[in-house]
This record gives C-alpha cells, structure tokens and sequence, in this order.
C-alpha cells in the first residue's frame, strides 16, 4: 500500500517519519552532513522502510521557500522541488518552511500536547498565531479558509521592539546604542537573552559573566545569580507583551502559541512569570485579549505533525 512521508529539516539534522491515521510514526533522525544532498538522505529512509512504498510527501525545511529552487541557509543542501520529486520517484511532493510546518500542526495539537500559561479558551477555527524563540525569532499566522488552513507568512520576527516597563527601557537604549535599531529578535532569541542581560548587567555597574544564553538560563532557574534571574523574567514579560500584541493585529481567538526552542527549557518559570499578566495589560483593549488562551508547545514532534496535516490537507487520503 501505498505511504505518505513526511520530512523535518534542520542545519543539523533531518527527521523523516511515515504518516498515520493519527498522526506519525516510524520517526527516525540523520545528521545531514552524513549526506552529499537531502535525496540521499530520504533515501536512507526509504531504504530503512523498505516494506513501505512512499509515494507522496512533504518536507519542512529551515529556509525561504520561495519557488522551485530550494538553498538551505544553515547548510550545503541544493535542489529542485521537481527534481527532487522525480528522483524520489513520487506522485506529490510539497516543500514549505520549517515555521509554515509548525502553524498547521496548531490545530492538530491535543490538551497533552500543550502547556497552557493563564486563562482563556479556544474557539473553533479562529484565528492561531505562533512564534518561536530560539537562534532567532519565527513568527506565523495560520486562518481557517474555505479550502482549509492556510497560513499567513511575514517576518514578525523583526518588527520593532516596544519598551512597556522601565526595564525595557533599559534594554533597548542598550539595544540602539549598540545595533542601532532595536527588533523583536533581538529580545526574543537565543542572542537576545545575552544582550537583556548585558542590559541589565552593565546598568547595575556589574561585570557580564555570562557569555552564553544557556548558562545565563541555568543561573537564573539555580537562583545563583540576581541579574540572570531578572533577565529571565524581562524575557518572560517581553514574550508576554509581544505575544498580546499578536493576539490583538489577528483576533487569535484560537489562541497564541509559542514554540522555538528556548521556552520549553522552563515551562514552570514560565508559568509562574509576569507573562499572562502582560499578555492581558492592554488598557482599554484588555477585554478584547483576556479570553484569548496562550499555550507553550510540548510536543516535540510537532514539526513533523504539522507537515502531516498540510500534506493531508493538500492530498487524497
């Protein structure tokens, strides 16, 4: 019988697994610097699931994907979508951005699957937005449409970062005296954590320890050091504000969620942050945000779910 396949591509790394009823499974990892090109890496899959016959598939990828050529910006890998169909020997093949993946795994997400931060209930089909923390910062809108989800691509990453407290404050002149322009990415990232503490560190007239984004997260969760803990919780609050202002440009009566790679490291610091708190703190328009629900994505497949749902959704059973 005939199988769909479905494809997680990172600089590192592929994740290849078959789709199911359910969701997927057969999950297996390659490092794609073990392989000239990503053909030969889904042909190891295909290899190792040789009972299987893969016909259609999709593939996220951690790149633009803006036409038939295909660059990966974190790796050597090259190809062309119709190409790589034939090669592959398959009746469909889609190729879309790893952050597309991740909007349309949103809908398919079940109560296990999420942490939910503060109050709020979902509606059915409305509006979802997501964003992601992590080397930088991904940002996408998914909409219900008459054909079916159907995402709403940007760079939200890099709109301008809005100082809310005093703190802020701090942070972003630090921001625009050393970059010169203060973006989201620059809070909201892996760097970002770095430079709130290089803020906050260098207002207090103390020395800035920390070089990397890890160890300030384990400072700051071991409660070994005040301006790691406070610069965790201005990223918290930041994600909070930031994540209030995606609620009120879409009505995401569907919810917020935040993926990427940096958050999921501490749910309950999370949890018990100001990040609900300045998700609501709208003024007058905090009616308008306070029943919308925030989750943080736990399931680490979701990349791979996601793909699923856009090649089912986009494909004959």
């Amino acid at each position: 019988m005939s199988q769909k396949f479905v494809a997680d591509v990172g600089g590192t790394n592929i994740r290849v697994a078959r789709v199911t009823e359910s969701g997927v499974a057969d999950i297996k990892k390659y490092m794609c610097n073990d392989f000239a090109s990503i053909d030969l890496a889904i042909g190891q899959y295909f290899s190792d699931m040789a009972q299987h016959t893969f016909t259609q598939g999709c593939i996220a990828i951690a790149c633009p994907v803006l036409g038939d050529q295909v660059e990966m910006t974190n790796h050597s890998w090259a190809f062309s979508q119709n190409a790589l169909r034939t090669q592959l020997k398959l009746d469909a093949l889609f190729v879309i951005n790893d952050f597309t993946a991740v909007a349309h795994s949103l809908p398919v997400l079940g109560k296990e699957q999420v942490v939910q931060i503060g109050e709020g209930i979902a509606k059915e089909n409305g509006n979802i937005a997501v964003f992601g923390p992590g080397t930088g910062l991904g940002v996408e809108h998914i909409t219900m449409t008459s054909s079916g989800w159907q995402t709403l691509d940007g760079e939200g990453g890099h709109v301008d970062f809005a100082p809310v407290d005093e703190t802020d404050v701090v942070v972003w002149r630090h921001l625009q005296n050393t970059l010169g322009r203060a973006s989201a990415e620059e809070v909201m990232s892996g760097r970002g954590l770095h430079n709130i503490y290089t803020a906050l560190a260098t207002d207090a007239n103390a020395p800035v320890t920390f070089t990397e984004p890890a160890q300030i997260t384990e400072a700051a969760l071991n409660g070994t050091c005040k301006i790691a803990e406070a610069t965790l919780t201005q990223f918290c609050r930041i994600m909070g504000s930031f994540a209030g202002n995606l609620a009120l440009n879409m009505a995401t009566t569907g919810g917020i969620f935040i993926g990427g790679g940096i958050a999921n490291r501490f749910p309950e610091f999370i949890q018990n942050s100001d990040f609900r708190a300045r998700f609501e703190a709208k003024g007058q328009m905090k009616h308008y945000v306070k029943d919308i629900p925030t989750y943080l994505i736990a399931e680490p497949d979701h990349g791979l779910l996601g793909a699923a749902a856009y090649l089912n959704q986009n494909t004959a059973s």
